[in-house]
């Protein structure tokens, strides 16, 4: 990892010799005797050997080996990590600005970054992130079913956390951010593989971003990227990873959105890809955006487009943001999918919801207790027990209790890529989070 401390922290070694007493030399009973002095040397020469002995009897423990995460990663990251100290994320200067009054007042809002708590679980969040994230990259194949790959995600992430989120609150302490989500080609954001759904296995000559959160206390380490086992595709994932690290690079303190909406805008632009004889203009995803994050909420209020705007939105110190891009060889406008993606709790919806079917009441309870805000989907419902929810999830849609998330595409045909990564902005830095060797 960039700017971080190396994977797999040392364990705690034992062993410290434990140092024998030493027995009383025995004195001669006689009273001014004289001493053969052969004897004596054979003494002497006896309590050389014993007391060389006793070095050779010496027991020490040999060292513990360094911790290494498994594949699939299953060891709680508080196991590699013992001091709770966890790899910062890559730090990068400011680009100079002038800092306004009214920007450095407002700050005073957010002062929760400087609290280390806050710093140590988003730091931890990100490692969960790289560790799972490696693990896919290594063993993804055409072949492999999105849905095992999606649970195998899952499964990662709530093994290092420590945390299975079966019992009510333990998912509001920490979990996934959102939904897995797995996108194909022209598919663009927003697909997860849900129960009922036909199967669908990945392919070699498939573009696969693959999309997941992290959560702990709320906060959300959300990070993306795309992979693909045909070099054909190379140039489209290049141009987009170098519009996201250069929305990353621009982004600071009283910068303007605009700004670096237009820098992701030129440096994806720049971009060609052939694709079967055919060449195409890489082109940003116009009707998408990346976010800064609050607690408990991935979007935070705040949307950072791909294609320059007359925002003068100002970015400030405290915030956390998700700079993520995605660039299409298509129309560069996606429209709704087939499908459901997830579900998100309204937060204006009141505690008391105004339905009647008992069914939907049972279920916003459930919500409550174990996602609050955060977005999930319908395979972790049922991962809880939940059986028989859609007439009651359908009547908490239709009073606005509950929001509804579909997939998104592009043109069929087309294919897409997409970058992400978490970072906070701070007094004399920024730290990207999620930042790793990978991307």
């Amino acid at each position: 990892m960039c700017g971080g401390e190396p994977r797999g922290a040392q364990m705690s070694r034992a062993g410290d010799g434990v140092l024998g007493s030493g027995g009383d030399d025995e004195e001669s009973d006689g009273d001014g005797g004289e001493v053969d002095p052969a004897a004596a040397d054979a003494g002497a020469t006896q309590k050389k050997r014993k007391k060389r002995n006793k070095k050779k009897s010496k027991k020490k423990t040999k060292p513990d080996s360094p911790v290494e995460q498994t594949s699939p990663p299953r060891i709680p990251l508080d196991q590699l990590f013992p001091s709770g100290e966890f790899p910062e994320g890559e730090v990068q200067s400011y680009q100079a600005t002038a800092r306004t009054t009214a920007a450095e007042r407002r700050h005073d809002s957010r002062q929760y970054w400087e609290d280390e708590a806050f710093l140590k679980n988003y730091r931890k969040a990100a490692e969960i992130h790289r560790q799972t994230r490696r693990w896919v990259q290594e063993t993804a194949k055409p072949g492999q079913s999105l849905h095992d790959i999606a649970v195998g995600i899952e499964d990662s992430v709530r093994a290092l956390l420590d945390n299975a989120g079966l019992e009510p609150g333990d998912g509001l302490k920490s979990g996934m951010g959102f939904p897995t989500g797995l996108c194909l080609n022209n598919q663009v954001a927003h697909y997860t593989p849900n129960p009922g759904q036909k199967p669908v296995v990945l392919q070699q000559q498939d573009v696969l971003t693959v999309d997941f959160g992290v959560h702990i206390n709320g906060w959300i380490v959300d990070s993306a990227f795309t992979t693909a086992f045909d070099p054909t595709y190379d140039n489209l994932l290049a141009a987009v990873k170098d519009a996201t690290n250069t929305g990353v690079k621009t982004a600071g303190i009283d910068v303007r959105i605009s700004d670096v909406s237009a820098a992701i805008q030129e440096v994806m632009e720049s971009y060609e890809v052939e694709i079967r004889g055919k060449t195409y203009r890489v082109k940003p995803v116009r009707n998408l955006s990346g976010h800064n994050i609050k607690q408990y909420h991935i979007h935070g209020g705040k949307s950072i487009p791909f294609v320059k705007t007359r925002d003068q939105t100002k970015m400030e110190e405290g915030e956390v943001f998700a700079i993520e891009t995605f660039g299409t060889t298509g129309r560069g406008y996606i429209v709704d999918d087939v499908g459901v993606y997830g579900y998100g709790l309204n937060h204006d919806a009141p505690l008391n919801v105004p339905v009647s079917l008992s069914s939907a009441k049972r279920l916003h309870k459930t919500i409550r207790e174990n996602f609050g805000t955060i977005v999930f989907c319908r395979r972790y419902l049922e991962r809880l027990g939940v059986e028989k929810y859609l007439a009651g999830m359908n009547c908490l849609i239709q009073h606005g209790v509950v929001e509804e998330y579909g997939p998104l595409m592009d043109v069929k045909g087309s294919y897409s890529a997409q970058f992400e990564h978490t970072f906070l902005l701070r007094e004399t830095h920024k730290e990207i989070f999620s930042r790793g060797d990978d991307y």
